[in-house]
């Protein structure tokens, strides 16, 4: 195993059951672009790798049989003319495959939804070279790579004809929690405090390639000025060719995303119906697919309600910081540093802690103590019935099969959080409208999720059950 490769522990272990399996072994993998997809499988299974072919976005067909041609011939060693199609290609890879037996062989096609154009005849070929060839090859490894998720889903995972059920393994690549991004830093030697990693975060995500760019020297506020509001910044129009790169017609992609990033608390599918130009349903719904498999977006449950009335909250922290920062903004030096501090950026500091909270809720269990009790997370809310009432958002509810209920508030803050008369007041509320109106029978368990801890005043006394800083986040 490869020393630069930082967590991803879990797809370490299936590589490893995938190398001692004694079958032929056919393994998807997808995620978003620049996740870090190409650079797991080399680094893993490199020493293996006996053939890699990478599509080529947008390239004609006789473009993507002519770089077939060159990969053939880079890994075996001698020269092959382009081929006349597919079925010829494969043919061909066959023949050297042939010549390549004696251990553990693994073929890899990257970026398999640039190859597999429409009417180019490489799924037809593919179908044909692992049904009639390679199944029957006990020391075969073929690993189908793609950015475009829906798509993998839909061409390859979820085939009809010749390719149903043929994926023997599947791979759903996320980008790094924030503890493997601490983790990535340090292999790095930048070393910034998990504040300053959470602050990072909010505009990065985990996703490896962005946080490559990450110069040790740096902090988060001069890293995030650097590469996404200086005039060549990195990051500064990855937006547009991120979703150009991943989906057809992605303008369908970008107007749901842009309009789930302006209510960072989401909307429901029939609220994204009425405020998109999108058509039918049905179309909204498989876009809305499209980006919950490529990992743009979460659809989290409402509780007590129907699945078609969950909330849908964009979570791809790049996409928010953009929207929120950097589109239709001129690169200017010093941006970041000017906004952070203001009104503004506090309040979308806590949207976004709150997101991330949201992402990591398998960690906060393991600081809870409840890792292994089995529960549904969801969000709820109460609309007031009449002048008496008060409305009631509460974004994140851990239902435990232990006969308890964590009902959790996330809150951002740059030094200790301080609970006063006023907040006091909106946390009673929350915690006895939600016995009130959901009929539990569970012990309710107030729970405040923190950035630098909370202040042991009379309110906490009185009404926090239980309080974790980021730290949680971390484990």
């Amino acid at each position: 195993m490869s020393a630069r490769l930082v967590g991803r522990a879990r797809e370490r272990e299936l590589f490893e059951q995938v190398m001692a399996s004694p079958e032929a072994e056919l393994v998807a993998i997808y995620g978003r672009r620049r996740v870090g997809k190409t650079f797991l499988v080399r680094e893993v299974l490199g020493d293996h790798l006996v053939f890699e072919l990478t599509g080529l976005y947008g390239a004609s067909l006789a473009e993507q049989l002519a770089n077939f041609a060159g990969a053939l011939a880079a890994s075996h060693g001698s020269s092959f003319a382009p081929p006349e199609n597919w079925m010829v290609a494969f043919d061909q890879l066959v023949s050297a495959l042939k010549q390549r037996s004696g251990r553990k062989r693994v073929v890899f096609f990257d970026e398999l939804p640039w190859l597999a154009s429409r009417r180019s005849g490489f799924l037809r070929a593919f179908e044909h070279f692992w049904n009639a060839w390679a199944v029957k090859q006990r020391d075969l490894v073929v690993i189908a790579c793609g950015s475009a998720a829906a798509w993998m889903i839909h061409e390859l995972l979820a085939a009809r004809g010749g390719l149903h059920n043929r994926v023997t393994r599947r791979i759903r690549l996320a980008p790094f929690t924030v503890a493997e991004t601490e983790s990535y830093l340090a292999s790095r030697h930048i070393e910034l405090g998990r504040y300053q990693i959470l602050e990072l975060y909010t505009a990065l995500g985990g996703v490896p390639y962005y946080l490559k760019q990450v110069e040790r020297g740096d902090s988060a506020t001069t890293a995030i000025d650097r590469l996404c509001f200086s005039h060549d910044g990195a990051l500064r129009d990855e937006f547009d060719k991120l979703y150009a790169s991943l989906f057809e017609h992605s303008e369908r992609h970008v107007q749901l995303v842009r309009a789930l990033g302006a209510k960072p608390r989401g909307l429901s599918r029939a609220e994204l119906l009425e405020t998109s130009e999108l058509g039918s349903g049905g179309t909204v719904t498989r876009t809305l697919d499209e980006l919950e498999e490529s990992g743009f977006i979460t659809r989290v449950p409402t509780r007590g309600r129907r699945t078609r009335e969950a909330i849908y909250r964009l979570t791809d922290e790049y996409s928010l910081f953009y929207l929120k920062w950097i589109d239709r903004q001129r690169s200017a030096a010093n941006a970041w540093a000017t906004k952070r501090g203001s009104p503004a950026w506090r309040a979308w500091s806590g949207y976004a802690f709150e997101g991330i909270c949201l992402k990591h809720v398998t960690a906060l269990k393991r600081a809870l103590g409840i890792e292994a009790v089995e529960t549904e997370e969801s969000a709820w809310h109460h609309r007031a019935v009449d002048k008496t009432d008060r409305g009631v958002q509460i974004d994140l509810v851990i239902d435990r099969k232990d006969a308890t209920s964590n009902v959790c508030e996330m809150k951002f803050s740059e030094g200790e959080f301080v609970i006063d008369k006023r907040y006091a007041d909106e946390l009673r509320v929350k915690r006895d409208t939600f016995r009130r109106v959901t009929g539990t029978r569970n012990a309710v368990i107030l729970t405040l999720i923190t950035t630098h801890g909370l202040r042991n005043n009379q309110y906490a006394k009185e009404l926090v059950d239980k309080s974790l800083t980021m730290d949680a986040l971390f484990q």
